[in-house]
């Protein structure tokens, strides 16, 4: 099974940025302990901060993996180009956030991305990857 995680800006910060929001855990060493805890699947990451390379990263893994994890960061609230790509792929999207974008500011809770994914994972922390892993591996 090959599953694409792809996070967007300011997630290469994890660890670092807003700890009392985001953790002290950076996402390469979560990314290490969860390709050792699922050895059977065959993983893709991807970070960008430039919305144009998220885009491209969607189409590119889109008609090829059997699932994307997504994290649009700050571009959830902005992206309508986000969203039309996600429509376009046939692999399923499981929309991920660390924090729980509901109980934050009001822009945050709207989402040009949610309506095109499968479902989505809010206030679980990093957590939140893996039970968007076990989705796709149920």
């Amino acid at each position: 099974m090959k599953i694409a995680i792809i996070n967007g800006p300011n997630l290469n910060l994890l660890g670092t940025r807003e700890t009392e929001i985001y953790g002290y855990q950076n996402f390469d060493d979560y990314f290490k302990s969860l390709k050792a805890k699922y050895p059977g699947i065959d993983f893709s990451y991807f970070q960008s901060n430039i919305e144009g390379e998220l885009i491209n990263e969607l189409q590119r893994v889109g008609f090829e993996f059997h699932g994307i994890i997504l994290n649009p960061g700050g571009y959830t609230h902005t992206s309508v180009a986000i969203g039309d790509a996600i429509a376009a792929i046939s692999a399923k999207v499981i929309e991920v956030h660390i924090s729980n974008i509901f109980g934050r500011e009001d822009f945050r809770k709207i989402s040009h991305v949610s309506a095109k994914s499968k479902a989505i994972i809010s206030g679980m922390g990093l957590r939140g990857y893996e039970l968007a892993l076990q989705y796709f591996i149920d």
